[in-house]
């Protein structure tokens, strides 16, 4: 393959995560009480946690955008993205490990973020590997 086509699947596949993380995130803010019950949480303060949760989802994809624009010139956001990526993913697990028993939505809740987050990461590795040998200069 190409430096030029590994460049593009590689931005391809981090806005890809980048996308759906926001689109999340703007689920969360715009129609918060779907969510909520997820949660465990209710009412005006639920959705206004819920819609909490979807502004954190909007700011941590920053570093999303500038790796996907070039992951090899933005090198530094890509770190970030895989680094934060894997907190969540291992915070999640921790969270959901120490879950009392009688919490179902809660726990399902949290074993879609791990999903959700496992998946982007996996999608973030493939896309370090394809311009992890490249020299930003010959992108």
């Amino acid at each position: 393959m190409t430096v030029r086509r590994r460049l593009w699947l590689a931005r391809l596949l981090i806005a890809a995560v980048f996308f759906i993380n926001v689109e999340v995130g703007l689920e969360f803010i715009i129609r918060p009480e779907i969510f909520a019950p997820g949660f465990e949480v209710s009412g005006v303060v639920g959705a206004a946690i819920v819609r909490a949760i979807g502004l954190l989802f909007l700011m941590w994809n920053v570093p999303y955008a500038f790796a996907a624009f070039h992951p090899m010139k933005q090198r530094v956001s890509l770190y970030e993205a895989l680094i934060m990526q894997t907190i969540g993913l291992v915070g999640e697990s921790y969270i959901l490990w120490n879950l009392p028993s009688g919490h179902p939505a809660a726990a399902a809740t949290i074993t879609r973020f791990i999903a959700f987050d496992g998946s982007g990461l996996v999608v973030l590795l493939i896309a370090f590997a394809l311009t992890y040998k490249l020299k930003p200069e010959a992108c």
